[in-house]
């Protein structure tokens, strides 16, 4: 072997070295720069400058990083989408609108000006270079994301000023570009908007069809993360066709996929983990690979020009927030954010730029200038949205803390391991009740007793199955593997030891004719525990449900677990992003309205009268396949109880044998049962019960007695 081919030389050009080098930046470079309280963004950017071509010449701007860079940048803003707040989006939309045409309009007239008036170009030149200033790049989103505010209002706000601006300045790019080639007249725009027109009819309508359908029949966590991907893509790619630019495709992948893929979930997770640690870290490498200081050092003229773009594209953001805030009185730390996520120019200014060098419009100065101005804007994104996000978590949290907030206790919630098969729907419908703030663990648990033939093989890996499924959502969870002589009273010894609130645990299959709808096992948790207790069924993925419909008894509000059931069902309805559509007497839903009003949960609701529990028939019309239905019952000695629940497991078997269910039973007040069992001696009240038998055997001899007295009484009358 030849030792000249092993040994590298400049730039490298060995793929295994070239990812090795990336790798490592990736790695060490936040690590270094947190030390210094630096954003570990600019550590990328700053990196990228060295080692690219403009720097020490150790890496070349091949098209492996062009290809992770565009993958990069579009996974940005697919993530921004995704992690967007879609009910605070339609609830401050106007606050959204407002500041796009703020972002666009201000840079624009400014940018404009000066570069006519100062830099002395000519009008099609300036309004281009203006539309510069007026596009930015969430580089400073990851930030955002680690933080966990990316459900802010200010954040909201910003991106989708970002889709406006950003919409804004390719049009003018496309039009400019038009007018240099001689190609703009009626037609153009003809085409442009029914090519639009037609992109968001397809996005819209069939995106969500096709991955409900795909979400459905395959729950493989490979295939499902692979075919986010490829619409993500496909998206972006037709956004191209339609004429806009991909990153605009990308962005609305994500807010369609929005509310199938929750925020705590398995997808997200992965989702998540791979845009931070492997595409988004290229692209802002790639970012600091294009800056050439030397290029803007070697004039005077190259120098001026980059200065008063960094100065204008910077002032004319801040304005922009600056105007936001005041007009609708936000605070400054909300400022201080949209100005940081808006600030920074990459993705849109660069494609603006190269295609302005193309036409002739641009000189190297103005090239050169931008990417200066990219390296200034980004890094004061980085450290603006760094501070902001600080005081913003901050603030939060001052607010959770004093705020008249729902109490719902310690959350605690139990999932009973049996079937290997309801597993996955089991902890992932535990994920979406947990509160995502709260950290507290869930707890697995599978019971053997004297019947069961496991060795406990089969109990192990039911349990792994279930932490691996709760890891892989960022999720705790404690698994608990017992023995006792009967399955619901280990169940219920465990709840008493760790403190549980609350249960999950699938609906029992029915073996026989003779055999109840809920089981002997379900019957004796019941009435062993007054946590509460949720039985479900899931014949679909929770997270593809189009609607939550909640079937509410009159003087549910006067039940103990009355609060915490709501707030389960709100978490639940916010993670999966669908409506909660609640039928209550009248006198419920008022307290409903109250509860969701103070909790301040944010979602989507609707409330129809139910008078009385007999007319829960009617909703057999109106609970569809996709739907999930909750039915919220009583235990037999609580307020709400109403003698029609005996009738439930008939109703349901009837009408609702394919539908996603939740028969849920709120905690409640009073002493547990004492639950007895034949094979287990100890659980029986030995004292109670024999007390019972010598007031009997009283009664007996007492009935006994009369009985012969009454018997000579009437010989003698004989006599």
């Amino acid at each position: 072997m030849n030792i000249e081919n092993i040994i590298p030389t400049l730039p490298f050009t060995n793929p295994v070295l070239i990812f090795f080098i990336v790798l490592t930046i990736i790695l060490f470079a936040p690590l270094l720069l947190n030390r210094f309280r630096i954003p570990h963004i600019i550590g990328l950017i700053i990196a990228g400058m060295i080692i690219g071509p403009h720097g020490f010449g150790l890496l070349e701007r091949d098209s492996s990083f062009q290809i992770f860079g565009n993958v990069g940048l579009l996974y940005l803003m697919f993530l921004a989408g995704l992690e967007m707040d879609i009910n605070d989006f339609k609830k401050n939309k106007t606050q959204g609108i407002v500041f796009g045409l703020y972002t666009f309009f201000i840079p624009m007239i400014l940018g404009t000006t000066i570069s006519y008036y100062t830099l002395h170009f000519n009008l099609e030149t300036s309004i281009l270079l203006a539309s510069m200033y007026a596009s930015h790049t969430l580089v400073a989103y990851p930030i955002v994301s680690r933080y966990g505010i990316s459900r802010a209002t200010s954040v909201t706000t910003t991106i989708a000023g970002t889709i406006i601006t950003v919409l804004g300045a390719l049009i003018i790019l496309a039009v400019i570009a038009g007018m240099q080639q001689g190609e703009i007249n009626e037609i153009f725009w003809i085409r442009l908007l029914i090519s639009i027109t037609i992109y968001c009819t397809i996005i819209i309508y069939s995106f969500p069809r096709i991955t409900r359908w795909f979400f459905k029949k395959y729950d493989d966590n490979v295939s499902q993360y692979i075919f986010v991907l490829a619409l993500v893509f496909s998206a972006s790619f037709m956004a191209q066709l339609a004429g806009l630019e991909a990153i605009i495709g990308a962005f609305f992948a994500g807010v369609v996929l929005n509310r199938f893929i929750p925020a705590v979930s398995p997808l997200m997770n992965r989702i998540e983990f791979v845009g931070n640690a492997l595409f988004i870290p290229y692209f802002l490498i790639g970012v600091g690979m294009l800056i050439n200081l030397h290029g803007v050092f070697s004039s005077t003229e190259a120098i001026i020009v980059a200065i008063n773009m960094s100065i204008v594209a910077t002032a004319s953001k801040w304005i922009a927030a600056w105007f936001t805030q005041k007009t609708f009185k936000l605070p400054k730390v909300d400022r201080n954010m949209i100005f940081g996520l808006s600030n920074a120019q990459a993705a849109a200014t660069l494609a603006a730029v190269l295609i302005g060098y193309d036409l002739g419009l641009f000189n190297s100065n103005v090239l050169n200038g931008t990417v200066i101005m990219i390296l200034v804007t980004c890094t004061i994104s980085s450290f603006v949205t760094e501070k902001a996000a600080r005081e913003l978590v901050t603030k939060q949290q001052q607010d959770d803390y004093l705020k008249d907030k729902i109490d719902t206790g310690e959350e605690r919630i139990l999932i009973p391991i049996a079937n290997p098969d309801t597993i996955e729907n089991l902890v992932n419908l535990a994920i979406l009740l947990k509160n995502p703030k709260k950290k507290t663990p869930l707890y697995a648990i599978n019971v053997t007793d004297d019947k069961s033939q496991d060795n406990g093989f089969n109990a192990k890996n039911a349990l792994q199955k279930a932490a691996k499924i709760a890891s892989s959502a960022d999720v705790e969870m404690e698994t608990i593997a017992r023995y006792d002589m009967n399955i619901a009273s280990g169940i219920i010894h465990t709840m008493k030891e760790k403190n549980i609130s609350e249960i999950v645990i699938g609906l029992h299959h029915k073996a026989n004719i003779v055999d109840s709808f809920f089981g002997t096992k379900t019957e004796s948790l019941l009435k062993g525990t007054n946590k509460m207790v949720a039985i479900t069924k899931c014949t679909i993925p929770v997270n593809t449900v189009t609607r939550i419909v909640i079937a509410v008894p009159e003087k549910a509000e006067f039940e103990t677990g009355f609060v915490k059931w709501v707030d389960r069902v709100a978490n639940m309805a916010k993670q999966v992003g669908c409506r909660a559509i609640f039928y209550a007497h009248p006198n419920t839903i008022i307290q409903l309205k109250a509860i969701l009003r103070k909790g301040k949960y944010n979602i989507r609701n609707e409330f129809e009268i139910l008078d009385n529990w007999e007319d829960i028939l009617m909703l057999t019309g109106i609970v569809l396949q996709d739907d999930l239905f909750i039915i919220v019952s009583a235990r037999h000695t609580s307020v709400s109880y109403n003698t029609e629940f005996d009738k439930l497991p008939s109703f349901l078997s009837k009408y609702f044998a394919g539908n996603n269910i939740v028969v849920l039973y709120p905690e409640q007040f009073g002493k547990e049962s004492q639950l007895s069992f034949f094979s287990d001696p100890r659980s029986m009240d030995v004292q109670r019960d024999y007390t019972r038998f010598i007031g009997l055997r009283l009664f007996l001899e007492n009935l006994l007695k009369k009985k012969k007295r009454w018997g000579h009484r009437n010989q003698k009358k004989d006599k």
